[in-house]
């Protein structure tokens, strides 16, 4: 049977108690059908804000969860379920990290295990963790201290790109979890390194049919390593030719004119009738927010201008049902084509926009998105992935 105890927020000690009974059973060398109960009943506290609010307070019961998250197969599986749930809350970063200082390396470690049969989980934790600044913080130390010179990220990198490199996991939140390292300049240093080949390897991913969680994460790992301008030419160059990447899931079964055809990428030509736009809202929103991102530069500009980019643009823009990303859509299409700015104004990632200038932009913005009252956020490097446990 289940654990008894008074429920969360209850009257007295009971909840309290509960957690030490369970603590119990959870410990190595506990009853096995106990220590399953046990597991599940942990579970089913951390799919509530009152349960998750209990077990914050319960470091041993937190450190026993990670340690059994770790060994005998069936509470393994509810015990890394249950740290996925605790992760997605913000609120328990703190005191999950304070009882167990090892848990990203543990994660991490599982994560990166093709044997480990519940990989995915610790995968969608460590996404979870990973959302918030400080235990990011955290992997980033744990990643550099898998060996120097980058090769906990390497080891990452390598997992997310190879079909199968888990037979019994997908590890599709391995997307997220690069993408919120990506908020890291070491991360972006390690992707964006010319010599290491790792964007590359990350571009086909954009087209993944499988999982819109791994697919989102690489876009948005893609979109964080755009803020590096420096890198702008080298990413729109030949070396990795980002542009039709990042257009081609953007594009739809358009039937252009031979002239116009002859304006795009060889990989955006001569579309399928059956061709679909990736599906996702938010997918599509950073793939057109990293594009704008590579246009702060006049170089930028003019490679993006080059490769028919505003064409790709033009169509979405009118096929897209979503106002926000419409929206995003049309400043980027404002950018393409106005007039180039003044000398010394080249690079719009350094430059403060004049008021009157900000007046206007604002003004062009679509009278719907004032409707809905949506303010358009700038861009920002930002976390992504999803909170819900893998169920």
């Amino acid at each position: 049977g289940e654990a008894e105890g008074g429920a969360p927020g209850g009257p007295g000690p009971g909840p309290e108690m509960a957690a030490a009974k369970l603590l119990a059973f959870l410990a190595p060398g506990a009853r096995a059908d106990l220590q399953a109960a046990a597991a599940r009943h942990v579970l089913a506290l951390t799919g509530s804000g009152p349960g998750r609010a209990l077990l914050a307070g319960q470091a041993a019961l937190l450190r026993a969860l990670a340690e059994l998250a770790e060994l005998a197969p069936a509470p393994a599986r509810d015990a890394a379920r249950a740290l996925v749930n605790l992760a997605a809350d913000p609120g328990l970063h703190e005191p999950l990290l304070a009882a167990d200082p090892g848990l990203p390396a543990r994660l991490l470690g599982r994560a990166l295990d093709p044997q480990w049969p519940w990989a995915e989980e610790a995968a969608a934790a460590l996404a979870n963790l990973s959302r918030e600044p400080a235990p990011c913080a955290a992997l980033m130390a744990v990643l550099a201290a898998a060996e120097p010179g980058g090769s906990g990220l390497e080891q990452l990198v390598h997992a997310l790109c190879t079909p199968g490199y888990n037979a019994r996991a997908p590890l599709h939140y391995l997307g997220p979890l690069l993408s919120n390292l990506s908020q890291r300049p070491a991360a972006r240093a390690f992707l964006l390194d010319p010599d290491r080949c790792v964007v590359q390897r990350l571009l086909p991913l954009t087209q993944y049919p499988d999982s819109s969680v791994r697919r989102g994460g690489v876009v948005g790992t893609l979109r964080n390593c755009c803020f590096e301008h420096r890198h702008h030419q080298w990413l729109l160059g030949p070396e990795v030719d980002i542009l039709p990447f990042l257009l081609l899931p953007l594009a739809g079964p358009e039937d252009f004119s031979e002239e116009e055809m002859e304006r795009l990428p060889v990989d955006l030509q001569y579309l399928p009738p059956d061709k679909q736009r990736d599906p996702d809202t938010d997918i599509r929103k950073m793939l057109v927010e990293a594009i704008m991102l590579l246009t702060a530069t006049a170089p930028g500009r003019q490679q993006v201008r080059d490769q028919g980019a505003y064409l790709i643009l033009r169509e979405l823009h009118s096929w897209e049902p979503e106002p926000d990303v419409r929206a995003t859509c049309e400043k980027l299409i404002q950018v393409l084509i106005g007039d180039e700015p003044e000398h010394g104004m080249e690079n719009l990632l350094e430059v403060q926009v004049p008021e009157d200038v900000e007046q206007q932009l604002q003004e062009l913005d679509h009278q719907e998105q004032e409707q809905l009252g949506r303010e358009q956020q700038e861009l920002a490097l930002e976390p992504w992935g999803e909170r819900a446990a893998p169920t």
